[in-house]
């Protein structure tokens, strides 16, 4: 197991440097696909913002966070990429990478302050990944076709619901639930 200077399991940074694109090697077995055109599309109105993490091995230096990055900045005719390159064993490679690709499929929008950050953009997507279609249905809160929008007036008609707790057996209203 590698450590970080604190001692710590993991990786140890070693430096941030600008790496010739012909001298990084991708992950191998990188599980993830990534849309690397609208990456490209990124980066030409962005630039590249965020570093890659490599891994130098001693032999190699191998990209374990942005592989797409990397295709995208070859595709754009770019010769080099701003990488963080740290040292660490197979396993910490392989957990990175993993992590990478998973974690932040993990979180979710606010979607009242990611309608507001899209509206902020008058139209202009460019780079973002959004499509117009995307960004019309969040700020128009479109129904899809067939699905009918909540009706109050049907709502206050209907009956409270009763529920029972099957853990210990306690019987409520929704009205109850609710307040």
């Amino acid at each position: 197991m590698s450590e970080t200077t604190a001692g710590l399991p993991g990786a140890t940074y070693t430096g941030t440097r600008d790496v010739p694109l012909e001298d990084l090697t991708r992950y191998p077995g990188n599980p993830r696909r990534g849309d690397v055109e609208s990456i490209r599309a990124s980066i030409r109105r962005h630039g590249q913002y965020r570093s890659l993490v490599v891994r130098d091995t001693g032999d190699a230096l191998v990209v374990l966070a942005g592989n797409h990055t990397s295709d995208a900045l070859r595709a754009e005719g770019r010769t080099t990429a701003r990488c963080e390159v740290i040292t660490c064993d197979d396993d910490t490679a392989r957990r990175i990478n993993l992590a990478d690709n998973k974690l932040a499929e993990l979180g979710f929008y606010d979607e009242e302050d990611l309608a507001a950050a899209l509206a902020a953009l008058d139209g202009d997507l460019e780079g973002t990944g959004w499509s117009q279609q995307e960004v019309t249905r969040l700020l128009t809160a479109e129904l899809p076709e067939g699905f009918a929008a909540f009706d109050e007036s049907i709502a206050e008609a209907l009956q409270p619901t009763t529920h029972t707790c099957p853990q210990c057996g306690h019987t409520f209203t929704g009205d109850e639930a609710a307040a």
